[in-house]
């Protein structure tokens, strides 16, 4: 994790205004319209907001697909966030930190870019399209994070991991990906529970 580095979050009670969940909530809209604001969020060190439960990180968390499998791999000790280490995971993503904020247009836009290129390289002629937000406050990772579920389509299975935190990485049908349920990060459970309505 770097020290320096400073992480997008809104307030819990914007959240809890919103009206707060506990899974997932396909009312994308009315949620992402506040929480994208530029009057409800700013940026802190990101030490300081993975301690502090009153805020909430905002994270892009792409499922990608091809053929009906999902492109799934398992966290490596480089991972930035040490409490998913060597958990199995369904989705690219991560933090919206200060410099996307200068990047050429949207901020929210720019950041899910960004992360994506820094972790995968992904074949030309990807769709995506947000299905749902994911909140999770049984879990210490989860009290911290907001995530924005993203269905990536990929023309081709040709995506590779760029990042050394992937490992054990490629495509999965559901069937497998249900044999790996308890080895999975809690938020990719929660999209597995889903997964079958986005396919």
């Amino acid at each position: 994790m770097n020290a320096t580095e400073n992480v997008l979050v809104i307030e819990r009670a914007l959240l809890e205004n919103l009206g707060i969940f506990q899974g997932l909530t396909t009312d994308v809209e009315r949620y992402l319209k506040a929480l994208l604001d530029p009057r409800n969020y700013r940026f802190v060190a990101r030490p300081e907001a993975e301690q502090d439960p009153s805020l909430k990180q905002l994270i892009p968390y792409f499922l990608i697909v091809h053929d009906g499998r999902v492109f799934t791999y398992t966290r490596g000790k480089q991972s930035g966030e040490s409490r998913l280490v060597a958990k199995v995971s369904m989705g690219i993503g991560g933090h919206i930190n200060h410099l996307d904020d200068s990047l050429f247009g949207d901020l929210y836009a720019s950041a899910a870019r960004r992360e994506l290129e820094e972790e995968v390289v992904l074949p030309p002629g990807c769709t995506d399209r947000i299905v749902a937000l994911l909140n999770d406050d049984a879990t210490p990772v989860g009290k911290v994070h907001l995530g924005v579920i993203h269905l990536l389509n990929a023309p081709t299975d040709a995506v590779r991991n760029r990042e050394r935190l992937i490992a054990d990485s490629g495509f999965r049908t559901r069937e497998e990906l249900l044999a790996l349920r308890p080895r999975m990060e809690t938020w990719s459970q929660i999209c597995l529970d889903h997964l079958e309505n986005w396919l």
